[in-house]
């Protein structure tokens, strides 16, 4: 009696936990997108469902505009252009009846968070595999304040969120030996992304070294990195060389010769060159020290001790490490969930291990963990809760938290509200079906349509081939001058901005249309309405000279 009434007592205490973290993220990620904080992912994501859609399946203008024909050849942007030779991720249809019940760019927001709630539950069944109720439940409560998952999560919808429910659920697929099951969720797991069969490979990795199931772990391995080499050589350049020329050598381009390279030709780079590969993996040494120390704080640094978290986590990890650039280190960007799944399955193994041992201290009933242990863990909840929400991630607390303090740059909540006003009747001026270019933070709530592009660019090609300039411009020029002066990139938009659109005025190819707090309105061929003029010359006065 008193043993059901205890794991009563812990199942609460999990569904507490999914509760709230399904509640806390999803205000957040709401609020963040109705203030006009999503950016140009969120608005790449929706309007590839959007597409999806109305069969035009995984094309994008504003995937277009990315790729390497625009950023390095110079060509306009086209809508019929495929996504699908930047990132291959046909697991994205299984989530389209939801879009087509809520066809906005919110949805993907509350599909994000459920995935990853969900997530945290498969843990808790996949930990009871070994573990008493309390040490499962702790687990999950880990999982939930990992600074690796909440961050992620709070940002722009990804399609890297659906990997911790697939890989949990695949891993206890494994143990209860659902083979079918099993091969189904490998399946989908390789559909997420063309580079996510290294997650899946790591499991396979495990299988064989664990001697658990070796022929079934060498399948998955030939699998998954036979799937890796056919899709990225063979079948995503039938879409565009974006693979070769321009995702490949940003992030590995320092084991290639040349301006474009294979997947196979930079795995042969790296294993040519071993001494290089060595230097790359550990350097920069204190980032990727912090790194590693983010991702094993939750689980109070048992992963680091544990030999299945680096038998399947490693090689996530080691695509991390080998990359270039400062997103494969930022703990609070999507690609950190990739190794969050072998981290704690690997600590669900030590504890098991531990737990079945009796180490000193250790009690296979009511308290697996010891108190001084639990204390300390309990601790680094605390210190990953507390680096997770100081560091705003996505800016997603920008109204608690400033972004940056010298110089300051903090927009207070009732003043974005208040911005917020009055940029929804600009938007509410732009047809749903009219071609439209927008600033970065404008673009997720325009970008269920066919034709839209980011701002200052101004051209597309349409379904008809023609290259052809947008009906609409919008730009919110205030948010740029918030934060111009502590980063670049927004000052030099707002610079550059300024003379553009005077030009576009005075020549008479756009006319200003709205101007409302720092945000304007233009219509191609249209006559400019006196009082936006005034308007956008009184702000353009406030902008000091380039």
């Amino acid at each position: 009696m008193l043993l059901r009434l205890q794991k009563q007592s812990v199942l609460r205490m999990v569904m507490g936990a999914a509760i709230a973290f399904f509640l806390f993220t999803l205000i957040l990620t709401l609020h963040r997108h109705y203030t006009f904080y999503s950016s140009y992912d969120q608005g790449i994501f929706n309007q590839v469902f959007w597409n999806n859609l109305h069969g035009r399946f995984f094309q994008s203008t504003l995937s277009s505009q990315l790729s390497t024909n625009v950023v390095h050849n110079g060509e306009v942007p086209e809508v019929f252009y495929h996504r699908l030779g930047q990132h291959f991720t046909p697991a994205l249809l299984l989530w389209l009846p939801l879009y087509a019940l809520f066809p906005y760019p919110a949805t993907l927001t509350v599909l994000q968070v459920t995935l990853v709630t969900a997530a945290g539950l498969v843990l808790y069944v996949l930990a009871r595999q070994y573990l008493e109720p309390p040490l499962s439940a702790m687990i999950t409560v880990s999982f939930y304040c990992a600074n690796a998952v909440l961050g992620p999560t709070l940002s722009n919808f990804h399609d890297i969120c659906q990997i911790p429910l697939f890989m949990f659920s695949l891993l206890l697929a494994m143990e209860k030996r659902w083979w079918w099951l099993f091969w189904v969720l490998a399946v989908l797991i390789l559909a997420v992304r063309e580079d996510s069969g290294v997650s899946l490979f790591g499991v396979g990795f495990y299988m064989i070294l664990s001697k658990r199931y070796p022929r079934i772990g060498l399948a998955v391995c030939t699998l998954s990195f036979g799937y890796m080499i056919v899709l990225t050589n063979l079948i995503m350049p039938l879409f565009s060389e974006d693979i070769s020329q321009r995702f490949m050598m940003e992030r590995f381009g320092q084991y290639a010769d040349g301006d474009e390279a294979s997947t196979l030709e930079i795995i042969w780079g790296m294993v040519s060159n071993p001494m290089r590969l060595i230097v790359e993996l550990f350097s920069p040494l204190d980032r990727t020290i912090k790194y590693l120390l983010g991702q094993w704080l939750p689980l109070a640094f048992v992963p680091a001790i544990a030999p299945a978290s680096w038998m399947i986590a490693g090689f996530p990890l080691l695509k991390l490490l080998l990359g270039k650039g400062m997103s494969v280190l930022a703990i609070s960007i999507r690609y950190a969930m990739t190794v969050v799944p072998g981290l704690f399955y690997g600590t669900i193994l030590w504890w098991g291990r531990k737990q079945n041992r009796g180490a000193e201290g250790m009690s296979n009933s009511q308290s697996p963990i010891p108190k001084s242990f639990r204390r300390f863990w309990i601790i680094c909840l605390s210190l990953s809760l507390f680096f997770t929400f100081t560091s705003n991630p996505n800016r997603t607390l920008y109204f608690l938290i400033p972004d940056s303090i010298q110089p300051l740059v903090y927009v207070p909540l009732p003043r974005q509200w208040e911005h917020v006003s009055q940029v929804r009747p600009l938007l509410a001026q732009i047809p749903p079906g009219a071609s439209v270019t927008a600033s970065t933070y404008l673009i997720p709530h325009l970008s269920g349509r066919r034709e839209i592009i980011r701002f200052p660019n101004l051209q597309l090609r349409n379904d008809a081939r023609e290259v052809v300039n947008v009906d609409y411009i919008i730009a919110d020029l205030w948010q740029m001058q918030q934060y111009q002066t502590a980063f670049r990139e927004e000052r030099e938009l707002l610079q550059n901005g300024i003379p553009f659109i005077d030009q576009l005025s005075s020549s008479g190819q756009y006319g200003i249309i709205g101007f409302k707090d720092g945000v304007i309105l233009m219509q191609k061929g249209a006559a400019s309405v006196e009082q936006a003029i005034a308007s956008w010359q009184a702000f353009r006065q406030q902008v000091p000279p380039k």
